[in-house]
Order: structure tokens, then sequence, then C-alpha cells
């Protein structure tokens, strides 16, 4: 369903091999495989986040995902020994794993680190300005001298980037996630959660 925008961030080792196992599941239900996490935590945690196309994520979803890939790590068994299996939202502050993603959270702070340095540079911290042939473009927050401000990143050289939390980033989830289930036909007024 959604090959045509593959992750580019993947997970490597054990973890990749539990995204074989997930991702598909994980799509027939409509939804995409944001990240794999194993964890020491709670003796061991599994940690999967997804989320919808559109970027939202619900409490039912997760129960849902749970359900559906559970019995698919009992057949394949990754993870020896007992684990906790949690499923999340990617967040507010959320990891960049797709050409999307970078094209969606355009004009908003992240913080990314290369898996092949740049020019000797593995780290930048800069505003998302899209996607140009393949390259994150990014407006470089923390310039050296002699350095251009902007960088363009080989997406398939990200080792991991994130969305760092501002007011703005927050307003825009917020709407975003509003939109989102507006488009559902959800109820979006805050004041019908009465208790």
């Amino acid at each position: 369903m959604e090959d045509h925008d593959p992750r580019i961030v993947k997970e490597q080792g054990l973890e990749a091999r539990v995204a074989a196992i997930v991702e598909p599941v994980i799509e027939d239900l409509g939804y995409r495989l944001v990240r794999i996490r194993v964890n020491g935590n709670n003796g061991c945690t599994l940690q999967i986040m997804a989320e919808r196309s559109d970027g939202t994520m619900t409490v039912d979803g997760c129960e849902e995902i749970s359900k559906a890939v559970s019995p698919a790590l009992d057949v394949d068994d990754p993870i020896s020994g007992a684990y906790h299996l949690e499923i999340s939202s990617p967040g507010i502050d959320r990891p960049l794993v797709r050409a999307s993603d970078f094209e969606r959270w355009a004009g908003h702070l992240a913080k990314i680190e290369m898996a092949v340095p740049q020019q000797g540079r593995k780290r930048y911290r800069g505003i998302i300005a899209g996607v140009e042939n393949g390259k994150a473009v990014v407006k470089i927050s923390d310039v050296a001298p002699g350095e251009e401000d902007t960088a363009l990143l080989p997406l398939e050289e990200i080792g991991e980037a994130r969305l760092i939390l501002t007011d703005e980033l927050i307003d825009a989830a917020l709407s975003a996630d509003k939109a989102a289930k507006a488009a559902r036909g959800e109820n979006v007024d805050e004041d019908s959660y009465h208790h």
C-alpha cells in the first residue's frame, strides 16, 4: 500500500527482523510503521511506533495493531524470552522516517544525524525546507564558519532524524490532528468530552 513512500530510516539486527514481521501486518490494517525499538525496560520491551497515513493515531488503533501483530510475533518468535509489547503513536517530536515526513513537516525545526557524514559533519539542526532530488533540504541553525547555510542531505544516508518540540510544531500538530479527525467525520469539538 505504501511502497511508493518507503521508510528511509530503518532498523538493524533484531529490530530489523521484528520490522520485517510486523510491517506487512500493520500495512494490511491501513497503518504505516514508523519505528521499532527493543530495549531493556521492564525486562524487555518491544516498542512499535505506527500511524495512519494522515499522521494520526488513536488508542483504538494501537489496540488493533497490538491484536494483529501479537500472533505474527508468536509464530516467528524473533525475541527470545518474555517481553512487553508497546504500541505507540509517533508523538509531536516525532521521528522523520519517510521522504513525505520531510515534506509534511517543512518549516519546522529538526535534528538529523547522518549515517554517512557530509563534508565531515554528522549532526545537523535546522529548519526543514522540503525534499529535492532525494535529498532533505535543511536550513542549518548552527552554521560553521565558511559553511553553506543550507544543507542537502541524501535521504538514504540519514541515520536518524526527528522534529524538535517548539510552540509552532505543537500548534501545527494539533491543527493537523483536528483536520484529520474532521476528514474522518469525527467530532473535533473539545467541549464534547464531558466526564
